[in-house]
């Protein structure tokens, strides 16, 4: 058996042996007293605060100065982004993909739809698109009625008689739903609803009724003639719900008799009621009548102060009140949560989604759906 073994002859070894500090001291030549020469050590370099605080502000400043280099060169000097942009000249004239440019059913093409109520949604910067863009699927709307029309605002000195409940919400969904829904030759349907990635997903309209309801409700019934025409209304008929792309809430001083049309099970209806969620029990509110069931967070559960979110009863009174509202097939929504302070809203809505509520009430758009408020927050 071959063994570990070289038969290599062994090359000589040289041994260098420093001197002991304490036997001589060096000379100026690196000679100590016996004549050995000792290895010379040159001084560490010192590093201190000032010093690692010049080096990252050299660092800094080096960044900043490529990137604004860079954006010079790029807007002023036509010179291509040096991380490059594939689809810079995308859809632009001469390179071939003029007509590619165009998604057919593009407008809310890249947004996901998530279970998030627009709250006061006419107070947005534009109504209606900015709750779709941020993908809640459901916006609301105060409605009055005055001078035979009915007019959006949160109290009657915002009213204004351009801000009504058709221009803000009726005919954009109608042009909204329109895109959606081509007629070409692959497609001839109109079931498509806001979403692009999720067709299916239907927009809750939540018709806020501030002025009489006997009064107001046949107004809104007849506001809502060209989604109705359309075919894009939910609606309930012969003991059967068939969704739409918008399904229309009454709530405020909606009449429920006239939203179920008298209680007349056979007739077709195209609208539903807000059933008071902390109400359910022994109620007849269910999916034939109603389909969300909302109460005001302060009054049924009471204030919530510190980060670790309700207290053990309140925690059970919203689990019954969710519990209660998907035996009856209804979708379960707070409003009236605390805006303030931030890490408390946070910690209750974490809370709700965590015991299943239908739909997430929010006033804060962003934060509830591009933030991620799960995390502890601050005053």
């Amino acid at each position: 058996m071959a063994s570990w073994r070289f038969d290599k002859p062994k090359s000589a070894m040289v041994v260098e042996y420093l001197p002991i500090a304490e036997d001589a001291d060096d000379g100026e030549d690196g000679m100590n007293g016996h004549g050995i020469r000792t290895a010379q050590h040159k001084p560490r370099m010192q590093w201190s605060w000032p010093t690692y605080l010049l080096g990252l502000a050299v660092v800094a400043i080096t960044f900043l100065a490529v990137s604004a280099g860079e954006t010079i060169a790029h807007h002023y000097l036509g010179a291509r982004n040096i991380r490059g942009d594939p689809f810079e000249n995308w859809g632009k004239p001469g390179t071939g993909t003029e007509e590619l440019a165009w998604y057919p059913t593009d407008f809310l093409r890249d947004v996901l739809p998530l279970p998030c109520h627009s709250h006061n949604d006419y107070w947005r910067k534009i109504p209606l698109f900015t709750a779709l863009y941020a993908g809640c699927t459901g916006v609301e709307a105060d409605v009055w009625l005055r001078n035979g029309d009915l007019l959006v605002g949160h109290d009657t000195a915002s009213l204004q008689p351009n801000r009504t409940f058709q221009s803000l919400y009726v005919n954009p969904l109608v042009e909204i739903l329109t895109h959606q829904n081509p007629t070409t030759d692959f497609y001839a349907g109109t079931k498509n609803g806001a979403f692009d990635t999720d067709p299916n997903q239907p927009l809750v309209l939540l018709v806020d009724i501030k002025t009489d309801g006997a009064q107001t409700w046949p107004w809104v019934m007849k506001q809502l003639a060209p989604l109705r025409e359309r075919g894009w209304l939910s609606y309930y008929e012969e003991g059967e719900f068939r969704q739409g792309a918008i399904t229309v809430v009454g709530t405020g001083n909606a009449p429920f008799e006239q939203i179920v049309g008298g209680g007349n099970a056979s007739s077709r209806r195209d609208a539903f009621f807000d059933a008071p969620l902390d109400k359910l029990e022994g109620s007849g509110y269910n999916s034939t009548n109603s389909y969300y069931a909302s109460v005001d967070f302060w009054s049924a559960i009471g204030l919530v102060w510190w980060t670790n979110g309700p207290s053990e009863s309140q925690l059970g009174k919203i689990r019954a009140h969710i519990r209660e509202a998907k035996s009856r097939g209804l979708v379960s929504r707070y409003w009236g949560l605390p805006p303030w302070p931030i890490h408390v809203r946070n910690r209750i809505w974490e809370v709700l989604v965590e015991e299943g509520i239908g739909m997430l009430n929010v006033d804060d758009l962003d934060a509830a759906t591009k933030q991620d408020w799960t995390k502890p927050g601050t005053f």
